[in-house]
């Protein structure tokens, strides 16, 4: 799979399935779970307006004109073989005949139904998974494929044309879910799901790298069905080089590009109190023991990544109100992966502490940076002492360590890659986002001042896209003003970027963001 030549992704609306996260001995409860929960959302009391209430992904796409597809029952699985019914109304003709005979079958009543429906194209679906008599990722997974080929021969029969890819967003186990059918139910089929049916995928706390806790695997009460599920977050497991579905075989199969990982790092929020506390007293490599516990109460922010794909924090818990999966954050960062045409990075060039150093003591420094685009009073990408996910520790005042518990992105010190989307910003010639600086210093030893704000800054970066791209930094909102280039200091153009430089008493720092224009299919590229 190495040698695969991936097909380029696209950003124009394609179908979207949803895809739940689930592990439990039993699956009743779930499958009495209307929507699985994808309509659930959140109240923010401190906000007002728009950003009041977010209405949940379900709701929320279909306020932005999506059509909710209800999957329930659209495929089915049967413990014996199933023969092609005897009877296939003619508006079926059109459809593999294949999808209604077998063990995982497209009910033949509901690809009518469907059919006769609008336009599939900006559709949303959501499998259910749990509703599956055989509770077993390759039955999972081949079911998954299924649902997806029948969306995409509905959508080519509905438009007669091309059939599209899909657009997947999958909570915990269901990023496992996933990952199964294209590390292995795709590859069974001598097909490779980036080339033929998947565009982009985003996963909410999914436990890539596995549960650091597994207790639960040794509990004799559990139920044999449960045990293959179970043995999917095991690290031993996603760790093996030799077991083809784990995580660091991933990039064999699927471009890391086209795979964004969402890290919850609210582990207050979450409800299960025992696994926040098996989580702290389980920490991974270099996490500094059990005065930290970086999860999101149940996945360690670690695990909930894919080496070398984007990935993007929120403050959120991992299930629960005010969640990874019932918060704005998610879907605003969701939809710009999907649909953003500037691909955007911050890197660190430089960087020096001033002050802060404890001359009794043994100093460490933390480092991470807030992003929040124009329009949008939510962030894209959090780093705070709360969330425990700052870069360092450093001891070095020029933030050269290169053994760090919580490392760089990449190792040329990136700190963050997004999607913004000019379609979605207040002006159409123009992109403004905001960074929220932090450096902050903890002694380990207590002596003197321990845990000291270094550094805590806000700056604000405009992008002028007309009528050649321009960068400009600002101290406050003066962008916003009638005069936008009153104190508007031009950025330093340098070769793949452009430079600014983030100033206090206590630290100086270089930084570098690099902007990509990402094109619909036949556009022209307007980026140099």
């Amino acid at each position: 799979m190495s040698n695969v030549m991936w097909s380029a992704p696209t950003r124009q609306a394609l179908p979207i399935i949803l895809v739940r996260g689930f592990a439990s001995g039993d699956s009743a409860d779930e499958r009495r779970l209307t929507y699985q929960g994808f309509n659930d959302g959140s109240v923010y009391p401190h906000k007002r307006g728009e950003n009041y209430i977010y209405e949940g992904i379900i709701l929320r796409f279909m306020k932005s004109d999506w059509r909710y597809n209800d999957a329930t029952n659209v495929v089915g699985y049967y413990p014996n073989q199933m023969t092609t019914p005897p009877v296939i109304p003619d508006e079926l003709k059109d459809f593999d005949q294949s999808f209604f005979s077998g063990r995982v079958i497209i009910d033949p009543a509901m690809a009518l139904h469907f059919l006769r429906s609008d336009d599939p194209w900006k559709s949303l679906w959501v499998f259910r998974y749990y509703d599956l008599c055989d509770r077993t990722f390759p039955i999972y997974g081949e079911a998954l494929v299924r649902l997806i080929d029948f969306i995409r021969q509905l959508c080519a029969i509905k438009s007669q044309g091309a059939k599209p890819k899909v657009n997947i967003i999958a909570h915990s186990m269901g990023g496992l879910v996933v990952r199964e059918a294209i590390q292995r139910t795709y590859p069974q089929r001598s097909a490779v799901a980036a080339d033929e049916a998947i565009n982009k995928i985003v996963t909410l706390g999914t436990p890539h790298k596995g549960i650091t806790f597994q207790v639960l695997r040794d509990l004799r009460w559990l139920p044999i069905e449960s045990a293959n599920e179970l043995e999917h977050f095991n690290p031993e497991n996603q760790a093996d080089p030799n077991n083809d579905t784990s995580a660091v075989n991933f990039a064999r199969y699927f471009p890391l590009d086209r795979l964004l990982c969402v890290v919850g790092t609210n582990h207050q929020a979450y409800r299960n109190q025992a696994a926040t506390f098996l989580n702290r007293i389980s920490p991974v490599a270099g996490e500094l023991g059990m005065g930290y516990n970086r999860s999101d109460g149940l996945v360690k922010q670690s695990c909930a990544q894919i080496d070398g794909a984007p990935r993007t924090f929120v403050h959120k818990s991992h299930g629960g109100f005010d969640s990874i999966i019932t918060s704005r954050e998610s879907f605003e960062v969701a939809t710009r992966f999907f649909y953003g045409d500037v691909k955007t990075r911050l890197r660190q060039v430089r960087a020096q502490v001033k002050r802060g150093f404890d001359f009794f003591g043994k100093s460490e420094f933390f480092f991470g940076v807030s992003v929040k685009p124009r329009g949008v009073d939510f962030e894209l990408f959090h780093q705070s002492k709360e969330a425990e996910n700052c870069y360092g520790p450093f001891r070095t005042g020029d933030f050269s360590d290169t053994e760090l518990a919580f490392p760089w992105a990449d190792d040329q010190k990136l700190i963050w890659e997004g999607y913004l989307n000019t379609g979605a910003s207040l002006s159409k010639t123009d992109l403004v986002m905001r960074l929220e600086f932090y450096v902050g210093e903890r002694d380990l030893f207590g002596v003197g001042f321990s845990d000291n704000i270094v550094f805590a800054k806000q700056y604000y970066i405009r992008a002028v896209l007309q009528p050649s791209l321009q960068l400009y930094l600002y101290n406050s909102e003066e962008f916003a003003s009638d005069d936008p280039m009153h104190n508007a200091t031009p950025m330093r153009q340098v070769p793949g970027g452009w430079e600014f430089d983030a100033i206090g008493t206590g630290f100086y720092g270089t930084y570098r963001i690099e902007l990509e224009k990402i094109p619909a299919i036949g556009e022209i590229q307007p980026f140099s």
